[in-house]
């Protein structure tokens, strides 16, 4: 019987459309010499992964020349399909993810109902015996950000999956946040029409308040502004909101305080320097 390679998940910095912080800083060094090791890739951005296995190599020298890795996109929805971010807008770390996320959905979807799905040749490496690493453009792949369908298909043809430590800013921001760290949940993104959001706003504090149970919400960096004025217009005033804004970067900050302290005194955040947000009614 074949020996399959591993697929490993690899962490990236959450440094994205900010100034570069030193990568030693938030990257266990075992994180780098297997990245290192690494000759095959499945990536979100083939211009960003280079840009990051540079970074390690500047720490641990790679195994193989740059230009001799096998680096690999992630699917992308098809052109003209909807998506979150719309089109029209400006892509960047969080835009770019939510596009590769709903491409593989909908590539799972097409693999159910028969058509060709793109994994098997992602997975190709793997089930050659070479290892596989898979690298977003921030943080943790397939958490928050696109690669779980890889995963998932990784399960499937009996590919090893080894997830590596490295930032999450989910998880950082929990920590951070005094919030229930017990009872928790991701939301992902709110919606973008100013109706709706508010909506999705009270429907998530009223699960919260019934369940005790904090909730995560993440969006693209210039619509950071909005969404914070949609919290603070919606939300109750006694429910505790806390705000992570730049972790990992210089200047980052955390704060928890009841909405009717925020209305108080808002915060100014930035367009370009990514947040998490938090609540618990």
């Amino acid at each position: 019987m074949a020996v399959s390679g591993t697929l490993w998940l690899v962490p990236n910095a959450l440094d994205l459309g900010a100034e570069a912080v030193p990568i030693e800083d938030v990257l266990p060094l075992g994180v780098m010499r297997r990245a290192a090791a690494l000759g095959h890739w499945v990536v979100e951005d083939a211009r960003s992964a280079r840009a990051f296995l540079k970074r390690v190599h500047a720490v641990v020298p790679l195994a193989r020349p740059l230009q001799a890795l096998e680096i690999v996109e992630l699917p992308r929805p098809a052109k003209g399909a909807p998506t979150e971010p719309s089109a029209q807008e400006p892509r960047n770390a969080r835009g770019a993810a939510v596009e590769a996320s709903a491409a593989g959905r909908r590539s799972v979807q097409r693999a159910a109902a028969g058509s060709p799905s793109p994994w098997p040749a992602l997975l190709a490496p793997a089930l050659a015996g070479h290892d596989l690493g898979l690298l977003s453009e921030a943080g943790l792949p397939a958490v928050a950000d696109p690669g779980a369908a890889l995963v998932a298909a990784a399960h499937a043809a009996g590919v090893p999956v080894q997830p590596l430590p490295g930032a999450s800013s989910l998880s950082m921001a929990l920590a951070a946040s005094g919030l229930d760290g017990q009872h928790f949940a991701f939301v992902g993104y709110l919606p973008q029409e100013p109706g709706a959001r508010a909506t999705r706003l009270r429907e998530l504090e009223a699960r919260s308040r019934q369940l005790g149970q904090t909730q995560i919400c993440i969006e693209t960096p210039y619509r950071n502004a909005a969404v914070l004025a949609a919290m603070l217009a919606t939300l109750a005033p006694g429910t505790r909101l806390a705000i992570s804004c730049g972790l990992t970067l210089p200047g980052a900050w955390s704060r928890m305080q009841a909405v009717a302290a925020w209305r108080r005194q808002p915060p100014v955040l930035p367009d370009r320097v990514p947040a998490v947000f938090a609540w618990l009614a």
